[in-house]
């Protein structure tokens, strides 16, 4: 079969979807003890499909396929730490702490969590618990004791592995007391390993059932035996932000998540064993289990925890330098945060093997390509990607043998049926609409903890149209048959009956040097919906009418008139969750006298006090 260009083997994918990633197996050599029997069961079903029925493989298997001295993981944290370990050395060490599990009477389907930085312990512990079958589930540290009592507590872990601190911008900040509260709290805790980071001999004495990662993983065991489990078993426990609620509890299975990951680094991301990736992110995002499957891959991942701005701008790029990452990973809000601090990368590091920049977490600025490829590189490969926890993968994303679009990302993913839909469930182009996808994918969530009857799951992602996952992105397919990405539709404003994505604001006010960061919100007023904008200021400046005036008027000329705001109002803190995401929905509940249920699931709750009763919102 011939097959003329991306558009065409896109296509193919979504219309032959069983033959493609029956093909992909193959392409990628997916270790397995046992082949499939059914490529797809109930195709048509969502959710209810099943894929590759009777297939028996291990993850951690796959992510170990490699056993040599080549560098499997990289570290370096804030307090200027380094780790390096080949690929001989991981398997090593996995098996260390696998027998130990074991020795626990750990096995498939019992749950091991982690309170942990984006240390090597980290992803040791997670690939030793899938080695057994053990679904694995992380928070970072950052977490307070109730948010990670609202997770863990829902799903019942026997192990967890926590850490004695961290650094973060200059401070040393000890998790030992919430430890011994969180521990306190999981009655179903049979084990407590705490990895020493701040000091290799911290005090246990108050810590339940409690014993040093050193002395856990104190051990001959050189073998690992890999449970040979079911395609659809389930690998790991999400959480989503929990803003609204209890946060939900999202199961996603072994094969799908493998077979996923490795679709979008060999195909979209062309990703190697010459490659060094580093994504700069938590243990409490997805983007760390994304990272980690790139090992399936046999390239290096580079891990690292701190601030990316402690004590300096330079500190990321210090690293990429030093170490040769080819492929740099962070948040569209990094990049922003960067070009405002005056980072200029390619004027202050050598980073000639750097290839591809990989921007996700929210929508990137059309203006933050420009920066990119003005201050970081010329002659790299900008992939705005977008997905998220619920399908731990993307949707769109990257692609090495299509153009980059200023402001769009670059195209749906492979096997991904993703459609922009209307209102009234038709496909749309041009236009913007609701970010659907109308075929099963292997990734999808096998469901939610303790939901038996499936409920939550439906009304997560299947009440709004029949029979396909409504994603909750308020979306547009470009003429090129790129993504652009408007905002959740959950926020989407509605002043006079328009349909408006808060991107498409902060776009055009975040140009603005003066200012840090925006929010928008919708107000009820008189019968209808305003737009408030609420601004955070750079350091040293304030919020004057001449800069008012400007920023309607950009917003205006950037976008339309229905898009100004009828406020905007200084601010001096903006909430967000703790993986970073700004809470617009919180917001706007605070404004209209309504509760905020989960502030735990906040980084910084105390910043909605400043919404509370302003008097520039009541007239």
């Amino acid at each position: 079969m011939k097959l003329d260009g991306y558009q065409a083997l896109y296509d193919w994918s979504i219309e032959q979807i069983e033959a493609f990633w029956a093909e992909l197996w193959d392409f990628c050599d997916v270790k397995a003890s046992k082949r499939w029997e059914i490529t797809l069961k109930n195709e048509g079903r969502m959710p209810g499909a099943e894929w590759f029925v009777g297939a028996r493989l291990n993850f951690a298997e796959n992510l170990l396929r490699y056993r040599d001295h080549r560098a499997a993981l990289l570290f370096r944290g804030e307090d200027k730490l380094q780790a390096e370990y080949s690929f001989s050395e991981l398997h090593g060490e996995v098996a260390k702490v696998a027998h130990a599990l074991k020795q626990l009477g750990i096995k498939p389907g019992d749950r091991v969590a982690g309170f942990l930085p984006n240390l090597p312990q980290t992803v040791i512990a997670m690939l030793a618990a899938t080695s057994l079958g053990a679904i694995w589930s992380s928070c970072s540290p950052d977490f307070g004791a109730e948010a990670v009592i609202d997770r863990f507590g829902q799903i019942e872990p026997k192990v967890l592995f926590a850490v004695d601190g961290y650094f973060y911008a200059g401070k040393t900040i000890s998790t030992l007391d919430r430890v011994a509260e969180i521990a306190d709290r999981l009655p179903s805790l049979d084990r407590l390993v705490v990895v020493p980071y701040l000091d290799p001999t911290p005090d246990l004495e108050d810590l339940p059932n409690a014993i040093n990662w050193l002395d856990f993983a104190d051990n001959n065991a050189k073998d690992i035996h890999f449970e040979q489990l079911p395609f659809d078993h389930p690998l790991y426990i999400m959480y989503s932000s929990g803003t609204t609620g209890a946060p939900k509890c999202i199961v996603h299975s072994a094969g799908g998540t493998l077979l996923q990951h490795l679709k979008e680094h060999v195909l979209h991301g062309d990703l190697t064993r010459q490659d060094r990736l580093f994504y700069f992110t938590t243990c409490g995002w997805m983007m760390w289990n994304w990272q980690v499957s790139a090992l399936a891959v046999g390239a290096t991942i580079a891990l690292y925890d701190g601030s990316p701005f402690h004590p300096n701008a330079n500190v990321l790029w210090d690293y990429a330098e030093d170490e040769c990452f080819t492929v740099f990973g962070t948040s569209a809000k990094y990049l922003s945060a960067l070009e405002k601090a005056g980072g200029q990368p390619a004027k202050t590091h050598e980073i000639d093997d750097l290839k591809v920049v990989l921007s996700t977490g929210s929508p990137l600025l059309p203006e933050s390509f420009n920066y990119v490829y003005r201050a970081i590189k010329s002659d790299i490969r900008l992939s705005s990607i977008s997905g998220g926890t619920d399908i731990i993968s993307c949707f769109a994303l990257g692609n090495p043998v299509l153009p980059v679009y200023r402001g769009e990302l670059q195209c749906r993913g492979l096997g991904m049926a993703v459609a922009i839909f209307n209102d009234d469930g038709k496909p749309i182009q041009g236009e913007k609409g609701e970010l659907v996808c109308t075929k099963p994918f292997p990734s999808m969530p096998i469901g939610f903890w303790n939901d038996a009857d499936g409920s939550k799951y439906r009304s997560a992602y299947f009440e709004r149209f029949t029979n396909t996952w409504c994603h909750g992105d308020y979306a547009e397919l470009t003429s090129h048959n790129g993504i652009i990405i408007h905002g959740r539709s959950d926020t989407v404003l509605n002043p006079g009956g328009v349909r408006i994505g808060t991107a498409e604001i902060y776009r055009q006010v975040e140009t603005f040097p003066e200012i840090m960061e925006s929010m928008a919100v919708g107000q009820e007023w008189e019968g209808d919906v305003r737009v408030i904008l609420f601004v955070r200021m750079q350091p040293k400046q304030s919020l004057r009418q001449e800069l008012i005036e400007r920023i309607k008027s950009r917003i205006r000329e950037g976008t339309s008139p229905r898009h100004v705001p009828a406020k905007i109002i200084e601010i001096a803190d903006i909430p967000r969750t703790i993986n970073g995401k700004i809470v617009e929905l919180a917001v706007r509940n605070v404004i209209h006298g309504l509760p905020v249920k989960n502030k735990d699931a906040l980084a910084n709750p105390e910043a909605l006090a400043l919404f509370e009763k302003l008097a520039d919102l009541q007239s």
